[in-house]
């Protein structure tokens, strides 16, 4: 443990996933071992509150400390008698919600987007996935929700189609290779069934792609899907929120994902209820343009506030005043640290330059 090796230092954690209620994590054979061992940090992030509260039970009633608040007390194993205390706390993750933003501006990423749908057949409506290919990402419930809504005759090509891109992701494991076979097999079947001439039903990409690409792809979407079964975050949904300068398009987001905290003026569903994503689905399709883009300026500004930079600043100093919480920020103390970033950044610029300079 880095603990034992370093008692001196300051130690964070951020867990970027679930951590699971106490009655899942008992079943660890080596749980005890595992929770001691996240406590040799000063700070422990979550990205829910209902994930640090999970973190706290497993303290109290598998190991039996005392927790107050988002803190938890403990006598560490070993000779040394001295009482401990770890701050447990929510620190949701974001995105570079400016970086983004200007890449979608860029002329060459708008063009390329009017490519993507003029690809596609130019669709009223293209609906966008975008996951790892996971188990947990719910995208056999998806493709299962849009097979209905085709089979039913509610939406058809060519006025509305869905692109899925499925990053590959942990092909050795077998049950991986199981799941890409399945999902394959669904989009043929919906593909072979429902397309038109010039028209597919759907458009089914396993690849990576470049940031740009990406973008691009956000940008030409109508409505975005972000329907896990279970995410710690999901930053998809916010990389799409951040790329829509125009405030168009619509997110439909799962409830069982922290961005949900978040993204409130998502049009939320259940995933698990096949029925109930259809009827969501259709309720953006036939949304008021007003509505969806007062919805999209509202996620946009919660976003924009809570970047990835903002992130990092909170991590830091949630980790400098553990197990305190961080003081309320001032207008001087805002200004303090805005100074401290104006200079980091000179001082960055600096270094790049005086490298070129020693490089020629």
């Amino acid at each position: 443990m880095v603990r034992v090796i370093r008692p001196d230092v300051r130690i964070g954690w951020f867990n970027h996933i679930p951590f699971p209620p106490v009655e899942l994590f008992a079943q660890l054979p080596w749980r005890r071992a595992l929770a001691e061992g996240l406590l040799g940090a000063d700070f422990l992030g979550f990205q829910r509150t209902a994930d640090a509260a999970n973190f706290q039970r497993v303290c109290r009633r598998l190991l039996g400390m005392s927790t107050k608040g988002d803190t938890v007390t403990f006598t560490p194993p070993g000779a040394d008698p001295t009482r401990r205390t770890v701050r447990a706390s929510a620190i949701p993750i974001s995105v570079d919600f400016r970086g983004l933003s200007a890449l979608a501006r860029t002329p060459a990423v708008i063009a390329r987007a009017a490519e993507i749908r003029a690809s596609l057949g130019d669709p009223e409506i293209l609906m966008l996935g975008v996951d790892r290919l996971d188990y947990t990402k719910g995208i056999r419930h998806r493709l299962k929700a849009y097979e209905e809504l085709l089979r039913d005759k509610t939406i058809a090509p060519p006025q509305v189609t869905f692109m899925q891109v499925a990053l590959p992701s942990r092909e050795r494991v077998e049950a991986y290779r199981l799941l890409r076979e399945e999902v394959e097999r669904t989009v043929g079947r919906i593909k072979g069934e429902y397309s038109v001439l010039g028209s597919p039903a759907i458009h089914y990409l396993h690849h990576f792609y470049p940031r740009d690409e990406m973008a691009a792809m956000f940008v030409a979407a109508d409505i975005m899907l972000v329907t896990p079964l279970r995410d710690g975050m999901n930053l998809v949904a916010k990389e799409y929120v951040a790329s829509r300068n125009d405030l168009g398009g619509a997110l439909v987001l799962s409830e069982f994902t922290g961005a949900w905290h978040e993204l409130h003026q998502a049009f939320i569903c259940n995933p698990h209820d096949i029925e109930g994503v259809k009827q969501t689905i259709m309720r953006v399709i036939t949304a008021p343009e007003d509505e969806r883009r007062r919805r999209m300026k509202a996620m946009r500004n919660s976003v924009a506030d809570h970047d990835v930079q903002q992130w990092a600043a909170d991590c830091l100093e949630a980790l400098a005043s553990a197990p305190q919480k961080p003081h309320p920020r001032t207008r001087a103390s805002e200004e303090k640290r805005r100074s401290v970033e104006r200079a980091n950044k000179a001082n960055r610029t600096a270094a790049d330059n005086a490298s070129e300079w020693i490089a020629q």
